[in-house]
């Protein structure tokens, strides 16, 4: 989807910085491409970069948790059971949420499989985002899903069975509508 959504914003002619993990897919031409693999490097690009854009479009699906520690060599395998502890990664969308300084923008996607409207809405107003995008598990990794979209005034609207680029350019043109000069800014998911 972050994908989509840089094409989409840079045929609209848009300045986009795309802050992506590794991924079998090709960054779109002329986006400017940040690189990370960890969610705590996507943390730290988005705070380097965030001073700079007009809208920030969390795409990802950033990983809540992580291990408490690393282990610096191979773990042997034995006969015992292993346990991980984990510890919270740091919430991107929140801390955007509280530093907009400049009256950015900031799109958050919420996959959501239970009360998909109601957890969506209490994020967007938790998180103190502009957009909210929702959708359902079985849009990862689909080229068409149902989505539904809330702007913190607005009511929902649902997009059924509608294809990636087809929401993308959508988003894009709702953003366009609140903001006529944008510079975009998108992430896409960390493998860990």
């Amino acid at each position: 989807m972050g994908y989509a959504l840089t094409r989409a914003a840079i045929k609209a002619g848009h300045k986009v910085t795309l802050i992506t993990a590794p991924s079998s897919l090709r960054p779109p031409k002329n986006a400017t491409v940040i690189d990370v693999v960890t969610s705590g490097e996507m943390f730290k690009a988005v705070k380097a970069n965030f001073a700079k854009c007009d809208c920030l479009i969390m795409a990802a699906a950033v990983s809540d948790y992580q291990p408490a520690a690393i282990s610096k060599t191979k773990i042997k395998k034995e006969q015992t059971v292993l346990s991980l502890d984990l510890k919270p990664t740091k919430d991107i969308l929140k801390w955007a949420g509280r530093n907009k300084k400049r009256g950015q923008m900031i799109v958050g996607f919420a996959l959501e499989d239970t009360d998909i409207l109601k957890n969506a809405e209490a994020k967007l107003k938790k998180k103190k985002l502009d957009m909210i995008i929702a959708n359902e598990p079985a849009a990862i990794g689909a080229n068409k899903s149902t989505v539904h979209i809330k702007i913190t005034s607005g009511d929902w609207q649902t997009l059924k069975n509608i294809p990636k680029t087809t929401l993308a350019k959508r988003v894009i043109g709702i953003l366009e509508a609140a903001i006529p000069q944008l510079k975009l800014f998108v992430s896409v998911s960390p493998y860990r």
